[in-house]
């Protein structure tokens, strides 16, 4: 009677860490929908910004046609390529074709001043901007969260209940590797960077030259002691202060 009580407790166990471990895994598929949906909506929000970027760029810089065609043919792959997590490494690569039209786009928005100051683009590029930021954030939860997933599928004894759960490896979402090492655009930049330049030659002072001090630092003019005259910086006898300075 003992033993049947013991064999009966040991099934309970295996049955409850069976259930248990179905359920993690199932709750761990679905933890990783919820990450791809925060990826999906901000993407969206990318994709949506995109058609008012250009045709705010298309006002001031009509002849980058190409520039501005290769954005929206970017931009209409990338939104056929984020249905679900399955997709992962395609969206990925065409989410990446789509920053590099973008880079090329801001890389010729800085020839034209007059559009950097429009307030319609600086507005655009700033939401742009937080989109991506938001977009990186949600891929590394979303990276972690399959991390944790395909642990337990490749796992002993969680891979023995993924089958049953209906469960599999989920694909990460990484830059493309073609995009890797681009060079990267300050989306929030929308200012000229300041530029020095140094003076002509003929402006340029002689090493040896004192700079000139403007009137509130010039020292006073002061009385030859010789000759009772008063004598400028620079001049024999200097040195000697006004009289009603003298004690």
């Amino acid at each position: 009677m003992i033993y049947i009580i013991i064999i009966l407790i040991i099934i309970v166990a295996l049955v409850a860490a069976g259930v248990v471990m179905y359920n993690g895994l199932v709750k761990q598929r679905n933890t990783v929908q919820e990450a791809w949906h925060q990826i999906d909506v901000e993407l969206t929000r990318r994709h949506d910004l995109i058609p008012n970027l250009v045709e705010t760029v298309k006002g001031y810089a009509q002849h980058e046609a190409k520039t501005l065609d290769d954005v929206i043919a970017a931009r209409g792959a990338a939104v056929n390529t984020h249905g679900s997590p399955d997709q992962a490494a395609q969206a990925a690569a065409a989410e990446g074709e789509l920053t590099q039209a973008l880079g090329r786009l801001i890389s010729v928005t800085e020839a034209y001043p007059d559009l950097k100051s429009n307030q319609n683009y600086q507005q655009l590029m700033g939401e742009l901007s937080a989109t991506e930021d938001r977009i990186a954030n949600a891929r590394r939860y979303y990276n972690a969260c399959v991390s944790t997933l395909n642990s337990k599928v490749d796992s002993i004894p969680t891979k023995f209940f993924a089958g049953p759960a209906g469960v599999t490896k989920a694909e990460y979402y990484e830059a493309d590797e073609a995009t890797k090492g681009a060079p990267q655009v300050n989306m929030t930049n929308t200012q000229a960077p300041s530029v020095s330049f140094d003076a002509p030659q003929s402006q340029q002072r002689p090493y040896n030259e004192q700079p000139q001090l403007p009137p509130s630092q010039m020292p006073y003019p002061t009385q030859n002691t010789a000759s009772g005259e008063y004598q400028a910086p620079g001049q024999e006898g200097y040195g000697v202060p006004y009289p009603e300075q003298r004690k």
